[in-house]
């Protein structure tokens, strides 16, 4: 006889999920998502759905993570029992942070919404604090698991290399329906929402109420700005040479400032490569990146920037250079976007089709397009552009490159080039996609000279042929020669 998880969990004497009496403010969410082809980035990826839970705020809003609703083309809030629906929207997105605030496409009065209840945002916890953690089954039971808050740190849950506050959390969480992305409360209220979690080990990531909040409060004003940076690269002063050399003493801490952003916060503040960032306002920082918080203990010292500030805001820096100390004032502005963009959600990939050869701007959605493993199947010069951005920002926007060829009458001798970065066409340096069209217009002595970076370094390109191939390869199918991007 099959037992129940509930009497399993029980005859094993370990904490199981139970029956929630109240499952206030709780929904599904079903998204209808659909992203571009990396490979032929003019077609659109059949369509997939997502299914995930949500937690009704004041004001009718839903908040549920980012990846949720990322690249959705439709969205649909459910009633747990799956009897009501109703189209929804998304507010506000980030997927950095990987939140996103959602509600009804039409709020007419005495919906289902209006009888669910709402969920208020419950403050900060300590380690050891147990919360409940929730679930739908298939027939709309809901469910709840006590878990412990074991640690807090910053965690990146989404786009990689976005590094947030969160919390660890230990619970055995029952397999159920809509747990792709699951809310998390303490005493009744919103504590955070689930974005992860590891079966084996029983830890959750959960997305601590301080970015909630921040978050919220961002959107209040009907325009998100999103979380600031500073918009620097730094390395640890552990070593003694190195910290001798920068001339800092024992006691000190403090970054090494190894790289500044152009346009960002930091260069704007005027801090300069070479610079040891000891401070951010009056938190000082120690030689491995850690400062102390009054409640969480060791956190690393960009939460000082995201997640405790808000775009606008100034904040004093304390530097040391040059043997001496001295404090700027940084206004936060928002992440500067990268030569290779983190992600490309809710935005169709810039392309260029000339002649057959096709042209993108680089991302790491298109590096990802090589599997798991991309770190070691990834073309290396590719990589090298990824890890090294500085050697190839010079005159670029966006880093342009030949990703493919499609045998044409215009690309005969090129059937194996491919993957290489674009520099100039007819004698103009290529700053991004728009940039590469406006050159195609203008041959230079009847031919096309494309320069990439390795063999054989200069292309060619009959202007006539190419256009008749353009016009043949529309005819074909092909939906459009290019999309130029923002």
């Amino acid at each position: 006889m099959k037992l129940p998880s509930l009497a399993l969990a029980l005859l094993a004497g370990l904490p199981g999920p139970s029956p929630a009496d109240d499952a206030r403010g709780l929904l599904r969410i079903n998204t209808t998502i659909q992203t571009f082809d990396t490979a032929q980035p003019w077609e659109l990826d059949p369509p997939r759905q997502r299914r995930g839970l949500g937690a009704l705020l004041p004001g009718k809003r839903i908040i549920t993570t980012g990846e949720m609703a990322a690249n959705s083309t439709y969205i649909e809030l459910e009633s747990a029992d799956g009897i009501h629906t109703t189209p929804g929207k998304v507010l506000a997105i980030d997927y950095e942070a990987n939140l996103a605030l959602l509600a009804p496409e039409s709020d007419p009065a005495g919906t289902w919404l209006d009888t669910i209840g709402e969920l208020e945002v419950n403050g900060p916890v300590n380690t050891g604090d147990e919360v409940q953690i929730w679930q739908l089954e298939e027939n709309g039971d809901a469910i709840n698991t006590t878990g412990t808050v074991r640690s807090v740190d910053l965690i990146s849950t989404f786009v990689p290399g976005h590094y947030f506050l969160a919390y660890e959390v230990k619970a055995s969480l029952q397999s159920a329906s809509s747990s792709y992305t699951v809310p998390v409360t303490r005493e009744g209220k919103l504590l955070g929402v689930l974005t992860s979690y590891d079966s084996k080990d029983q830890i959750s990531d959960i997305i601590a109420p301080e970015i909630i909040s921040a978050f919220l409060e961002d959107v209040e004003d009907g325009v998100y700005n999103g979380f600031p940076s500073l918009g620097i690269a730094s390395i640890l002063t552990e070593d003694p040479p190195f910290r001798q050399w920068l001339g800092l003493d024992a006691y000190e801490g403090g970054l090494y400032i190894s790289r500044v952003l152009p346009e960002s916060a930091a260069a704007k503040c005027g801090l300069k490569e070479g610079d040891v960032l000891l401070a951010v306002g009056d938190q000082f920082i120690d030689r491995r990146g850690y400062y102390v918080h009054p409640r969480y203990g060791r956190l690393f010292w960009s939460h000082l920037i995201r997640g405790s500030r808000m775009v606008g805001e100034t904040l004093s820096l304390l530097i040391h250079r040059d043997g001496d100390e001295r404090r700027l004032e940084a206004a936060l502005e928002r992440a500067v976007e990268p030569l290779i963009p983190a992600h490309m959600h809710d935005r169709p990939p810039p392309y260029l089709v000339k002649g057959g050869l096709v042209f993108q701007e680089l991302s790491r959605q298109y590096f990802e397009a090589f599997g798991k493993e991309w770190q070691q199947r990834a073309p290396l010069n590719l990589l090298d552009a990824l890890h090294n951005p500085e050697d190839y920002e010079e005159g670029r926007r966006r880093l342009v490159f030949l990703s493919r060829v499609i045998p044409t009458p215009a690309t005969i001798g090129y059937d194996d080039v491919s993957n290489q970065i674009i520099s100039e066409v007819n004698g103009r340096k290529v700053e991004d996609m728009a940039s590469l069209a406006a050159a195609f217009r203008q041959p230079v002595d009847g031919l096309h000279t494309i320069r990439i970076d390795d063999v054989p370094y200069v292309l060619y390109l009959d202007p006539r042929l190419s256009d008749f191939v353009d016009g043949k390869l529309l005819e074909a199918g092909l939906p459009s020669l290019q999309r130029l991007g923002d």
